[in-house]
């Protein structure tokens, strides 16, 4: 493959990595109730105020990403909440029999996407 197709392949996930990420987090706006719940139910400090803050950081984090716009501010946010996120939130192991399946998922998809906010981050730095 040339350069200029593995650069195409590049700007072509970044943008659906970013993107995705921004949507995901438009979800929690619309059931912010919800999202707050979840977050007091882990133990999350100020929840009322955590989660709409975390959400929005996702948001602003994604766009950036895809619009690669401060880039390095941007896939490290994305980068800094799913590393916060995925073990606590979606820690599995602890979870009541009818939760682990669905927390094992939440889990290995907030995973692959550390994997890939963590790969666009470290293009941001070689830029």
């Amino acid at each position: 493959m040339g350069s200029d197709t593995t650069d195409t392949l590049s700007t072509l996930g970044r943008v659906l990595f970013g993107l995705g990420v921004a949507l995901q987090a438009t979800e929690d706006f619309r059931e912010m109730d919800e999202t707050i719940e979840y977050a007091d139910s882990a133990d999350v400090p100020l929840p009322e105020i955590a989660a709409p803050f975390a959400s929005g950081m996702m948001v602003v984090g994604g766009l950036g990403t895809a619009l690669w716009r401060f880039p390095r501010l941007a896939t490290g946010a994305v980068a800094t909440f799913l590393a916060v996120v995925t073990p606590t939130m979606h820690d599995f192991w602890n979870a009541d029999p009818d939760d682990k399946s669905g927390e094992r998922l939440a889990f290995f998809g907030n995973l692959a996407m550390f994997g890939a906010a963590l790969a666009f981050l470290r293009a941001a730095y070689k830029r």
